[in-house]
């Protein structure tokens, strides 16, 4: 924890307001935290490549698949002796208090001073959250360290509320003093918000809230947090968001930007600053990852029915196309259909390493795939498409009902923008009655559209956990896409044939599905999870030993 916990108090001024000029000098304490212009530039730290993370495809889950397995998906992880997981947010939580701390020393009136360091307490809560979701309880750190012996730097670690209860401070902090969207200069677009600010507290709510619950955590009170989570929304309502109409061009470059009023909080990227900030999200999509048919099959069929329930299920497909055909259309905006043009022209099942899964379309830009891992579009950290299932769930789980309104405003809206509609063209609807009548679950229905709305975006694995179902989903065979042979390179059959499922949908003598030749792309036995540890990430040995064992490991890791 020592070399973790010590700041180095040099901090990077800029001098002008935007989020990607280089730096003209660096100064040391004694120079710097004189005005409100260096102020401003201290923040702009906390928007730093180091600080703030952009695109990733989260195989963690039952989500997404990849060529080779993934440690914490399949349950063969280990004890790290250090981990990112823990350092990154600890030093971006110092970056945070150094700011926070060394303010005072502007001598600025003080409504000048909490505009800027509103935003370091916003990201002070973003990254605890962070810490929160993989180790539960953690060393609360509220200070800069002029000192690297100060005994704060070896504390132990507080409780789950504890921290979170700091975080909720910390965003109320924020939400008070940061400007609002609307009145946020086009120069300063990127900065966070009291949107921002609302936004998380809603998400923080919503998780603490149902982990809560699910978990039964003992000192910490579920329906508190949900009504947290509600009464944030509830603000950010009147924030002046909306959806953006267009579902498929809200990932690419049409949908960046102030003028969408769906992105709450982004990551800015870009060539119109220095340095050059760029990514290889579009290229990622190609050979990185492929979603699962256990994702595809939470797409409901246009009759409003799951999969297991509609008649509009084909007996037996007959191609690649036949398990997204009638669907909510985000399916097909989701993955790539069979001929569409693709990454090296029309997309072809099995071909090009995609995990033998469905190949990620949402967000695929093919004029910035061309441009070799240099990829512009700004990545939405926060939008105002998941604080509508947000606050739709936070609503169900704090009630225990929902009223036909409030899936209007929320469920229905998402639905509506996507163009999901019946044979007779009008928008399916989630309905009290259409649940009763067609014996659905409507928890279940609120978490299903919060699933396939937010496919790649970071939430299933967070999800899985909150909702203490990971022991349910995770160690079960990972169904990719199924093989027709007019439909792929010759000789994919022979050399996939181990991994299909026969006649029956068995494989091995095992039911694995209701289909023939679908490809297993990682088979129950090779997978595990463990509740008794694996709802919790291994503290790495590390930064135990740093604190003299003040810091404890998480339980069933520790044996």
């Amino acid at each position: 924890m020592k070399k973790i916990l010590f700041f180095i108090l040099s901090i990077t001024i800029f001098t002008n307001c935007s989020l990607e000029m280089l730096p003209e000098t660096e100064l040391s304490d004694a120079g710097f935290w004189k005005s409100e212009k260096e102020l401003r530039g201290a923040c702009n730290r906390l928007y730093e490549n180091s600080q703030l993370d952009g695109f990733s495809h989260d195989r963690r889950s039952d989500e997404l698949v990849a060529t080779g397995a993934d440690g914490i998906s399949n349950g063969s992880r280990s004890i790290p002796a250090t981990s990112d997981d823990w350092k990154k947010p600890y030093d971006r939580i110092y970056v945070s208090n150094n700011i926070i701390d060394k303010s005072a020393n502007t001598g600025l009136q003080e409504n000048i001073r909490n505009r800027w360091i509103a935003e370091a307490h916003f990201f002070r809560a973003y990254n605890y959250f962070i810490l929160v979701k993989r180790y539960g309880g953690v060393p609360l750190i509220l200070k800069s360290f002029d000192d690297p012996n100060d005994p704060e730097a070896f504390k132990g670690r507080n409780t789950l509320e504890e921290v979170i209860a700091q975080c909720y401070a910390d965003l109320e902090f924020a939400a008070q003093y940061l400007p609002t969207r609307a009145s946020l200069s086009e120069a300063d677009w990127g900065r966070v918000t009291r949107s921002a600010a609302l936004a998380m507290t809603a998400r923080i709510g919503l998780y603490i809230g149902t982990l809560t619950k699910y978990h039964n955590l003992s000192g910490s009170d579920s329906k508190a947090h949900l009504k947290k989570s509600i009464d944030a929304f509830e603000l950010l309502a009147k924030e002046g968001h909306n959806l953006y109409p267009d579902f498929q061009k809200l990932f690419t470059m049409d949908g960046e930007g102030s003028a969408n009023k769906e992105n709450i909080f982004v990551r800015i990227y870009g060539p119109n600053g220095a340095p050059t900030v760029y990514h290889g999200n579009s290229r990622g999509m190609e050979n990185a990852v492929s979603l699962t048919r256990q994702m595809v099959d939470q797409f409901l069929y246009i009759d409003g029915l799951p999969r297991e329930k509609s008649a509009l299920k084909p007996a037996v497909e007959t191609s690649f196309n036949s398990a997204l055909e009638k669907r909510d259309p985000r399916l097909t905006m989701t993955v790539f259909s069979l001929d569409e043009e693709a990454f090296k022209g029309p997309y072809q099942p099995f071909a090009n390493q995609h995990g033998n899964g469905y190949s990620l379309k949402k967000g695929f830009m093919i004029d910035q795939w061309n441009t070799t891992n240099r990829e512009y579009v700004d990545k939405m950290l926060i939008r105002y498409g998941e604080m509508l299932v947000t606050y739709a769930e936070a609503l169900y789980e704090y009630n225990n009902t929902i009223t036909d309104a409030q899936l209007d405003a929320t469920v229905n809206l998402l639905r509506a923008r996507a163009g999901f509609k019946n044979a007779t063209n009008v928008v399916v609807k989630l309905t009290n009655d259409f649940v009763t009548s067609n014996g659905l679950n409507m928890l279940d229905e609120i978490r299903r559209e919060r699933t396939v709305e937010l496919i790649d975006e970071g939430f299933r694995y967070d999800d899985i956990i909150r909702w203490k179902i990971a022991e349910k989903v995770l160690p079960v065979d990972m169904i990719g896409a199924k093989l027709v042979d007019s439909e792929v390179q010759s000789g994919k059959r022979e050399n996939l044939k181990t991994r299909l499922t026969d006649a029956n949908g068995k494989l091995n003598g095992k039911q694995v599905y209701d289909q023939p030749d679908m490809y297993v792309i990682e088979l129950a036995e090779s997978r595990k999870f463990d509740p008794a540890k694996d709802y919790l990430y291994p503290i790495p040995v590390n930064e135990i030993a740093l604190t003299n064992n003040a810091i404890t490991q998480n339980p069933g890791w520790d044996k």
